[in-house]
């Protein structure tokens, strides 16, 4: 019985699915999904922040400057059309939640997503209004692999791509 008695290894074992392999192989086959099968195209006008006058005090600016369109490959929620009426008449809006594959646009286009930037989506331009980064890859908290945009579809005359 002495020779099946458990002995304690010198060094723990190597991760399971956490070591950068793994994390390529996840942004592979997501690129794959997202960009042959599942996912929808868009164009992403992102904000010129040189050419862009920004206020010195608020960090607004009335009039951006905006770079040229990139097409890019997410999965859009589209939620629906909203109704509500006030005190000034009908509101009517459209929203739609965008998942971008953040190493995807980091690492392969150079695009970072920002709030106040637009995206065309199915004739409509739509500006991004919050951004969530809600999925982490196998648990680690440094490793998201998302980036959420939640988007409202823009009023006439709020934006002109030309």
């Amino acid at each position: 019985m002495a020779d099946n008695k458990w002995e304690q290894p010198d060094a723990p074992p190597p991760p399971l699915f956490l070591n950068k392999k793994e994390r390529d192989l996840v942004k592979q086959v997501n690129d794959e999904l997202v960009e042959r099968i599942i996912g929808q195209q868009l164009l992403y006008y992102a904000i010129d922040i040189k050419n862009t006058n920004f206020h010195p005090l608020y960090g607004e600016a009335i009039e951006k400057t905006f770079l040229p369109p990139v097409r890019i490959f997410a999965l859009i929620d589209w939620e629906g059309i909203k109704t509500e009426t006030d005190k000034y008449g009908l509101d009517v809006t459209t929203s739609l939640t965008i998942h971008f594959h953040k190493r995807r646009l980091t690492e392969d286009q150079d695009i970072f997503v920002r709030e106040g930037d637009f995206v065309l989506y199915s004739d409509f331009f739509y500006e991004v209004l919050t951004l969530n980064e809600p999925t982490q890859l196998f648990g680690q908290a440094d490793q998201r692999f998302e980036i959420s945009a939640k988007c409202v579809r823009a009023r006439k005359g709020l934006f002109d791509a030309t």
